[in-house]
């Protein structure tokens, strides 16, 4: 079992490491390692029943340990008392600036390695230029109180994955590097990969516990199709399978009363349009578009507040026991005319409190919700391939209180978080990405042939 400890290092030429009672006693220690580093060392126990590990300038030279890491855990396997986790985190677009050494995404990335010490791990950023493959070290970027810096450090325990989209991660440089990793060094990587949305659905739909959250999805095959779904639920929505932040997203309405259809989205600003008939909407708003790799979804009709349709982004992440938590809730308001809830859309972001002032309405909503997405998280980690540790879920509540599953995310965008009263569960989510690789490592030392069989 991995213990936290603070970590201190003593000026000593000797390979000395001192540690507390409770590790000193019926252990047999000889070496200590550092992610892909190990060395030789003489354990003594902390005098004054001190509990902290001190390590000497020899043995944190060897091992490559970063000079400003105050918090760390230990794993003892065999006679090796191993420091960490160290956590790469592997991602692309990196430029030669050190005050933004990846661009845009640079805040994103400082705020994710600034949690380093509320999950006693050592994170650190790197790519696929950084990698030393012949003395097993990456010239690894981390974020310090003194601001963006590079340390050499060895080989991670383990590797989170956060490239940016789907082009990088087809790269022959990325999938080469996970390949290597995995099998050459047996470091597990965990989070691989973008969720195709319709894969999604259809595997979910083999699943029973999953399957009354899922409104009816289908790949688009042609406007008949369409015409069949709206005679059944009055709206659908045709989005992109491997789509993103709402983009190309339109919502289609039948209107019986009047015979009329009417077709929402966004071309640079939110449009309303009104046809009557499917085919000439057809032929004005999809002329010029292609259809082919686009889904067609049952519409909910949403609940609602301030007059706008809400849906609600739960964020899901493993912890360091390896277990399913719910880290973050928000709900997402439309903006005025907008098919969807995304903040690029006008959309805005309000509390669960915000939405439900009454107790025990908010209290019902958020067992609701959180109940869906633990039971989704885990059908769709039986489902998918790699290690699945943090899912975003966008949900629907219909006017009947019903919870709707829209989409799961495998790298889920963080704009909920701009709302003030979210910064807290924020740092959570940041925390928890990073202390599943407690978990990851631990396995890798007792039972690497569950992770890699």
């Amino acid at each position: 079992m991995a213990k936290r400890f603070k970590l201190e290092r003593v000026q000593s030429e000797k390979s000395l490491v001192y540690i507390p009672s409770n590790l000193y006693e019926n252990k047999i220690l000889s070496t200590v390692g550092f992610g892909s580093t190990e060395c030789q060392a003489e354990f003594l126990q902390q005098p004054n029943g001190r509990n902290v590990i001190s390590i000497s300038s020899k043995v944190s030279k060897e091992l490559h340990l970063p000079s400003h890491i105050e918090t760390i855990h230990v794993f003892t396997k065999d006679n090796c008392l191993h420091l960490g986790p160290l956590i790469g985190i592997f991602s692309s677009g990196f430029t030669p600036f050190q005050v933004r050494p990846i661009g845009e995404r640079s805040f994103l990335f400082s705020k994710i390695l600034s949690s380093q010490s509320a999950a006693g791990v050592v994170p650190f950023l790197f790519g696929d230029g950084h990698i030393d493959w012949e003395r097993g070290l990456i010239n690894a970027y981390f974020f310090t109180d003194k601001g963006w810096e590079q340390d050499v450090v060895p080989f991670p325990n383990v590797v989170y994955d956060r490239l940016p989209n789907r082009r990088s991660e087809k790269l022959k440089v990325s999938k080469e590097i996970k390949e290597r990793l995995e099998k050459d060094y047996l470091i597990p990587w965990y989070n691989p990969g973008f969720f195709n949305k319709l894969e999604i659905f259809e595997k979910l739909y083999n699943t029973p516990e999953a399957e009354t959250y899922l409104p009816e999805t289908a790949p688009f095959q042609s406007f008949h199709q369409i015409e069949q779904m709206l005679a059944e639920h009055g709206q659908v929505f045709i989005k992109p399978q491997n789509g993103s932040l709402g983009l190309g997203v339109y919502q289609i309405i039948y209107d019986k009363k009047n015979a009329a259809y009417y077709c929402r989205y966004r071309d640079q600003q939110n449009k309303l349009q009104r046809f009557s008939s499917l085919e000439s909407l057809a032929k004005v708003v999809f002329a010029k578009r292609s259809l082919d790799r686009m889904l067609v979804q049952q519409g909910i009709y949403l609940i609602k507040h301030q007059d706008r349709p809400l849906d609600f982004r739960v964020h899901a992440n493993k912890d360091e026991k390896g277990e399913w938590i719910i880290s973050a809730i928000a709900a997402k308001m439309a903006g005025n005319g907008s098919p969807t809830t995304h903040l690029n859309n006008g959309g805005e972001v309000k509390t669960l409190e915000e939405i439900y002032p009454d107790e025990q309405e908010q209290k019902l909503y958020r067992e609701k919700l959180e109940e869906a997405a633990l039971i989704l998280s885990n059908a769709l980690e039986k489902q998918i391939g790699g290690i699945v540790a943090e899912i975003g879920f966008d949900f629907g509540i219909d006017r009947n209180g019903d919870i709707w599953m829209f989409e799961a995310n495998s790298k889920p965008g963080r704009s909920i978080f701009s709302h003030p009263e979210l910064r807290e569960v924020d740092l959570l989510t940041r925390k928890l990405a990073l202390s599943f690789g407690i978990y990851l490592t631990e396995q890798t030392l007792e039972n690497p042939e569950e992770l890699f069989r």
